[in-house]
């Protein structure tokens, strides 16, 4: 196993790791962008096939009506495959080169099958604890084809486990963000309304306005002044001195409200848009073929 020794040595890997690495998730990401939009155009293509079978049409599009052609197209543009039919098709392919791979190591490398599966899995996903190491032995038959056996064989494994997480990780996604609308549907359902303690001499809004109506006094709708819109919309009684004040603070009533009627129409729009959202590199190639699928 070839590690650096010198000072130089290891200033070189620095370098040489950090744009290795990064022209290497780069790699990835255009593997997984390619395989995600093959995968889909598959899937497209059965969805489109069996829309044809339910409804009963003929193979041939131009023999059928316009109208419901043009239909069909708008509805199949809008159509995005399932994620969880991605991730089963990720999934058996990482199995398959697993499984050939490991036919491969089991006879040259004289490991066991479960050996070899071990190995494919923690080379294929990069976490390489060098337990298990091949090409480590003086002579091998045929190495040159051994070699290239194994640099593809790691190579397509690596797409499809880096493809495969990026699936599951939109799933996980998908599974925190309704754990997260659970918990805050459950705090909202039990928070509790504010009680107010009522007050010495003071008289209800309503009967104030009987009483100067009986006057014979005009009656102008006027905002009262309270601690909270609790009690102006419950009806709780309030003070002689708050309610004759409220005739001076019409304007800074008005503002209030304003600002609470903003400020409500953004908490509903952050209460929706509760969870995880957007993605960032292959997150976003994900969401952009595949949509969100809520669970």
């Amino acid at each position: 196993m070839t590690t650096p020794s010198t000072r130089g040595g290891k200033l070189v890997l620095i370098f040489y790791g950090f744009f290795g690495c990064a022209g290497a998730f780069l790699f990835f990401n255009l593997f997984l962008e390619r395989i995600i939009t093959f995968l889909a155009h598959i899937l497209k293509k059965l969805h489109e096939r069996g829309l044809r079978r339910k409804e009963g049409l003929d193979s041939d599009i131009h023999n059928s009506d316009r109208r419901g052609s043009v239909v069909s197209e708008d509805s199949l543009d809008a159509w995005k495959p399932s994620v969880y039919w991605v991730m089963l098709i990720l999934l058996l392919g990482a199995v398959l080169v697993a499984c050939s791979a490991s036919a491969m190591y089991q006879p040259v490398e004289n490991w066991t099958y479960f050996e070899s599966i071990y190995f494919c899995f923690v080379t294929f996903a990069t976490i390489g604890f060098g337990d298990y190491v091949v090409s480590q032995k003086t002579h091998y038959d045929y190495i040159v084809l051994y070699r290239l056996g194994n640099f593809i064989f790691i190579i397509i494994g690596c797409c499809c486990i880096y493809s495969l997480f990026n699936v599951a990780s939109i799933i996980i996604k998908q599974f925190l963000n309704w754990i997260l609308r659970k918990l805050n549907c459950r705090c909202q359902c039990r928070r509790e309304i504010p009680t107010f303690r009522s007050r010495r001499n003071a008289i209800t809004p309503g009967l104030r306005q009987s009483q100067k109506k009986s006057e014979g006094v005009n009656v102008v709708d006027v905002d009262y002044d309270s601690d909270s819109e609790y009690r102006r919309n419950s009806g709780e009684m309030i003070s002689m001195r708050d309610f004759l004040q409220a005739k001076n603070i019409n304007i800074a009533m008005m503002q209030k409200r304003l600002w609470e009627t903003a400020q409500r129409g953004m908490m509903e729009q952050s209460q929706s848009e509760v969870g995880f959202q957007g993605g960032v590199g292959p997150l976003a190639i994900l969401n952009r073929k595949l949509g969100k699928d809520d669970i």
